[in-house]
């Protein structure tokens, strides 16, 4: 007998924690063999269908989210054709609120598992007849390591006797059990088995589940506690990982310190074990830091953790309406000290479409948290996530939601779908110009010449629309020449407005070398100003001196030129170093050095 369990991510570079914590739950419990498979929604229909039909497995599981349910359905069609004697079982946020309508409209499935489903799902393989995968299992001994959810019924038979599901009995009649309580956290084992399978994958891990807020968009509105596995669990799972050096590490906790004292613990534990690769990525409150917090993470490696703060918005009304408890002047201060160190990564969260706020309040929130100048600002829009207390209030607040998933919502009272675009076109242009990184200098200059963040974001936006419209198709190097464009075109005139254009275009040369290592010049930086003789008697005499490439003695100078770049920007001589590129923030050390001629 076979088992698999399918996850189907948004990208390769993703991994699932909810299939991995299945897998190693069964074994650990029961000794039943589950195999698991990692696909993405952008791997070819057909490929993923061969791929699962040449397993020939007994039972299949999928993990389900709003990202991938649509390929979900797909595949439970097409799979109880080909494979008619496969049970079919589903779990996931996406499922575990709907169970009977899905089950009712999908025959091909035997069953869905509602909330956490380490137990139930073990528990059902054993009812599905794997008892001959499971090796005796000493009860007491069993019950020492394990503690359950709910009381020991080793010997149940039925699916009736296993809490948290929803199935097709051998009549075909529909049933449904009482949702499982939660699980004792420090029963579920370590849930990767081999680290080396997951290579060049963000790997996932909980140290608690729940949340002590109750955001209406949530699932955690449906949850009414916050469960933590203990430290001494916490630390020697992270000890696991930073042995075999993954290279980023997702903690999915909602807030991860919302105890202060035992998140503390913890960072300061990767501290003591750093091993200068891997990262470590927390969702926090801002305006839970304290003064403990700023000292304690003014300390760490640069790059150690980065952290992502929901800010949502900032209008008071908004955030009473979603049951957000927020200070945003605690969150401002927050993010100002995190700052000063310059070691941690920032990304703030604002979301489009919530109750009571209008475009002007949305602009305005825009303004307040672009202003804190995070290394990324994460522009989403509002989606009703099934379970969710704002989904079973859609009404009451005009909220107009796409029919199928994400189910985005399209407009509400306070904001038309027109407004809704606007708000998408200024995503777009933050996402290319702000979020990349690439455009540091040439951004900070512009923001001056604008009345507003936003107003910015939304002009550039309106200028793509209407030249071009396929932002998101462009090379890099067709962004620098539509901002140059749109700098020329869309502002002065003049010979003002040429001197400052060119003072942008030169901005542009040194955003574009500071990333970019380019074999052809770019169009948009035209002829170099450095004459090629002026170029050779500085590598002719760096590669013999080094009086700024300290860390290429011994290198030959072809390879010095190749791995650097010597430009002209503004009066100064600029050398880029790219062995010497930030991992912080991906640019190449510069130099400003002195030349005897140009």
């Amino acid at each position: 007998m076979r088992v698999l369990l399918c996850a189907l991510n948004a990208k390769f570079i993703h991994s699932n924690l909810a299939v991995h914590h299945l897998q190693e739950y069964a074994r650990f419990s029961f000794s039943i063999q589950v195999e698991v498979e990692e696909y993405t929604i952008n791997q070819h229909f057909d490929e993923i269908l061969r791929d699962i039909y040449k397993k020939k497995p007994d039972l299949i599981g999928f993990s389900c989210y709003i990202w991938n349910i649509s390929y979900v359905e797909r595949l439970i069609v097409e799979l109880k054709k080909i494979l008619p004697e496969t049970k079919l079982w589903l779990g996931g946020p996406e499922v575990s609120y709907n169970a009977i309508e899905v089950l009712e409209k999908y025959p091909q499935l035997s069953g869905i598992v509602k909330g956490e489903g380490e137990e139930a799902f073990a528990r059902i393989l054993k009812v599905e007849g794997y008892k001959e995968h499971c090796k005796e299992i000493h009860k007491e001994a069993d019950k020492e390591i394990y503690k359950r959810g709910y009381e020991e019924t080793f010997e149940e038979n039925n699916m009736e006797d296993i809490l948290g599901i929803a199935y097709r009995d051998e009549r075909g009649e529909i049933k449904e059990t009482p949702m499982v309580k939660h699980i004792e956290l420090d029963s579920l084992p370590f849930p990767y088995r081999d680290l080396s399978s997951l290579e060049n994958r963000i790997i996932y891990y909980e140290s608690s589940r729940g949340c002590p807020y109750s955001c209406s968009y949530c699932l955690s509105s449906a949850e009414d506690e916050v469960r933590f596995k203990t430290l001494k669990r916490v630390k020697e799972d992270i000890k696991v990982l930073i042995n075999n050096d993954v290279p980023q590490v997702k903690f999915v906790d909602r807030t991860f310190n919302c105890d202060g004292r035992r998140a503390r613990e913890i960072w300061r534990f990767i501290q003591d074990h750093d091993n200068g690769k891997t990262n470590f990525h927390f969702e926090i409150a801002g305006d839970l830091l304290g003064e403990e917090d700023f000292e304690l993470l003014g300390t760490f490696r640069q790059g150690l953790v980065q952290f992502e703060i929901g800010v949502q918005s900032t209008n008071s009304w908004t955030l009473k309406e979603i049951n957000r408890v927020m200070d945003f002047s605690l969150v401002e201060r927050g993010v100002s000290r995190l700052k000063e160190s310059q070691n941690i990564h920032l990304h703030l969260d604002l979301i489009g479409g919530l109750p009571k706020e209008d475009m002007d309040s949305f602009i305005k929130s825009f303004n307040q948290v672009y202003q804190l100048k995070a290394e990324h600002l994460q522009l989403g829009f509002l989606k009703l996530l099934k379970g969710s207390l704002l989904d079973k209030n859609k009404e009451i607040y005009g909220l107009v939601v796409q029919e199928h998933p994400p189910y985005e919502v399209l407009a509400t009272k306070w904001l038309d779908f027109n407004e809704i675009l606007r708000i998408k076109a200024v995503e777009e242009m933050v996402e290319i110009y702000y979020n990349s990184g690439q455009f540091l200098h040439s951004i900070n200059w512009l923001e001056k010449k604008f009345p507003s963040p936003f107003y910015l974001y939304e002009s550039l936006g309106d200028f793509y629309n209407l030249n071009d419209g396929k932002a998101h198709n462009h090379s890099r190097e067709k962004r620098y020449e539509m901002i140059l464009e749109f700098v020329k075109s869309e502002l002065w005139n003049g010979n003002e407005g040429k001197k400052e254009a060119e003072e942008f275009r030169q901005l542009l040369i040194l955003d574009y070398y500071l990333r970019e290592n380019p074999k052809k010049r770019p169009a948009f930086a035209g002829e170099e100003a450095l004459s090629k003789e002026a170029i050779k008697e500085f590598y002719d005499k760096e590669s013999v001196e080094f009086n700024y490439l300290t860390d290429y003695q011994g290198m030959e100078k072809r390879k010095i030129r190749k791995m650097t770049h010597l430009e002209s920007i503004n009066g100064k001589v600029y050398l880029f170093d790219y062995l010497g590129k930030s991992s912080w923030n991906h640019q190449a050390k510069i130099h400003i050095v002195s030349m005897v001629k140009f």
